[in-house]
């Protein structure tokens, strides 16, 4: 499965958390879009897995390849769940559009055993140069709507997201810095080289 994983477009956060699932584990994945994460990790490690998303398109798309859903929008939290209800958590690239990051956090690490969170680094190099160079809000492979129709209302950096876990003392058992060309330089120095970071949680 992973080779196949390697060979599609998967995306490289999801194909790194895709790694870091063991098998036969409970999972929910926030946000969970057309259900592919979740598709992937039923059918190759047969993890008893659930999605919750918003969006009714991506939800008929979950439904069609046979992935359990549920409609839902996490600005609203997760009180549906009980402690300690899943073994892992997932939330890739959605932390930055959510009203209240820190809140969603919290009530993650608190539903379940391990959580892992992708994140969009705004403290990269790319959209350093272009605040610095071209004075606007950054248009990248990973940003790629304009700052008036974006999704993302709380963009932040490693270094912010690290501090907030810290805050709510969380604990950050793993980061894995992720990058095109510069991978090397992502591990070294990941808040500027890294366009993407992927890290696993606990609560203390």
């Amino acid at each position: 499965m992973s080779n196949k994983l390697g060979q599609s477009q998967f995306r490289s956060d999801l194909f790194k958390i895709y790694e870091l699932i063991p098998k036969e584990t409970k999972v929910l994945d926030l946000g969970c879009g057309d259900g592919t994460l979740l598709n992937l990790l039923i059918k190759g490690k047969n993890v008893k897995g659930t999605g919750i998303e918003i969006s009714q398109e991506n939800i008929f798309k979950c439904v069609k390849n046979d992935v359990p859903v549920v409609h839902g929008n996490l600005n609203d939290g997760l009180q549906e769940f009980q402690d300690m209800a899943f073994d892992i958590v997932i939330l890739s690239r959605t932390l930055q559009s959510v009203y209240r990051p820190d809140q969603l956090l919290t009530e993650m690490t608190r539903i379940g055993k391990t959580v892992i969170v992708s994140f969009i680094n705004f403290g990269f190099i790319t959209n350093r140069y272009q605040l610095m160079f071209h004075g606007k809000m950054p248009m990248t492979k990973t940003l790629p709507d304009f700052w008036y129709n974006t999704q993302n209302i709380h963009l932040g950096t490693i270094k912010d997201f690290q501090q907030l876990c810290c805050k709510l003392n969380i604990k950050i058992t793993n980061k894995i810095p992720l990058g095109n060309k510069v991978i090397p330089l992502a591990k070294i120095w990941p808040n500027m080289f890294s366009s993407t970071c992927v890290f696993t949680l606990t609560s203390q």
